[in-house]
């Protein structure tokens, strides 16, 4: 029997895949970040380049888990289109941290922001933007102040909605230092602290940005969901949540893991993630908003009653 996790995800889809055509508040997801939310777009970049995708299987599909992000599981449940910019190593700027150097030029958030104005004059006011970048600032590029970061951000939601864009999801940061690749080690608490004057920040810059130009900015709060999945993983169905499940090989029981690898989530965490934005959309239906917030208290649901009817009836429903 698949766990309760896994199980909460298929109620999830479950509750909402029958109720796609209701879900017209947004006319289409867009994505801009970094891995977190990059749907295979640096696979199909470095597979065009140097004739090998990154990141290779085991991962799925090009995908910096093995399976789905949470923004491919949002757009299903609001049943609408996804166009995705994101791509993975981008930072908040116009660096890339995937290949050291960058040599092939891959895209960071600022490029991607400048592809989608240049292509939409006109942007879509009825669709949902999704902003997620920063890890790779602090991480990968080694940026000791979170200032340019956050101004970054803003000006990513600044830029887009100067062509049209009016609702926004944006994503602020887990605790850099509790990642395996960096808990336990000398950064650790360094990481930690610096995560917090970024999300304490982009939290007031977001605010105020929209305050002063009408704009409908929700934040979604990565850190106190990680932060509650690491003191409490029972209840999010979790096994591990220090360890990645891919090491040398593949962890047998990867739904009960947070982490995919050292620095990324599972599908299952997207999965929890996604259901946590279906809450928190800037607009979102009261039936969906109360479908979500149902699903995400299915874990428990299910740890106390684990019904094999429910499971049976879910896992036909996202099989189908």
């Amino acid at each position: 029997m698949k766990k309760q996790v896994v199980a909460a995800g298929f109620v999830l889809f479950s509750f909402m895949l029958p109720l796609k055509a209701n879900a017209g508040t947004f006319s289409r997801v867009y994505a801009f970040g970094d891995s977190l939310v990059d749907n295979g777009n640096a696979f199909a970049r470095t597979q065009e380049l140097i004739g090998f995708g990154i990141p290779p299987a085991p991962y799925f599909e090009g995908r910096f888990s093995n399976g789905p992000v949470w923004v491919q599981y949002l757009a299903e449940a609001l049943g609408v289109a996804e166009t995705n910019y994101a791509v993975g190593g981008a930072n908040t700027g116009s660096n890339n941290t995937l290949i050291p150097g960058n040599p092939l030029g891959l895209p960071g958030l600022t490029q991607q922001t400048q592809n989608f104005v240049a292509a939409n004059p006109q942007a879509d006011g009825n669709a949902l933007y999704i902003v997620w970048a920063g890890a790779n600032d602090y991480l990968g590029a080694g940026v000791q102040d979170f200032t340019q970061p956050v101004n970054n951000l803003a000006n990513t939601v600044a830029s887009l909605a100067s062509v049209g864009a009016k609702n926004f999801l944006v994503a602020n940061l887990p605790d850099l230092g509790n990642l395996p690749a960096t808990s336990g080690t000398s950064n650790s608490a360094g990481l930690n602290f610096l995560t917090g004057l970024h999300n304490s920040a982009l939290s007031q810059t977001l605010n105020n940005l929209s305050q002063q130009q009408n704009l409908k900015i929700t934040l979604l709060d990565i850190n106190s969901l990680i932060n509650s999945a690491i003191a409490s993983p029972s209840e999010f169905g979790y096994t591990n949540v220090t360890n990645p499940c891919l090491t040398q090989t593949v962890c047998a029981n990867p739904d009960e893991y947070l982490f995919w690898d050292a620095i990324h989530p599972t599908t299952a965490t997207h999965k929890i993630v996604a259901g946590r934005a279906l809450v928190a959309v800037p607009e979102p239906s009261a039936a969906l908003g109360m479908l979500g917030l149902g699903a995400l208290g299915a874990t428990g649901l299910l740890k106390r009653k684990q019904k094999k009817s429910t499971l049976a009836v879910a896992n036909r429903v996202v099989n189908a």
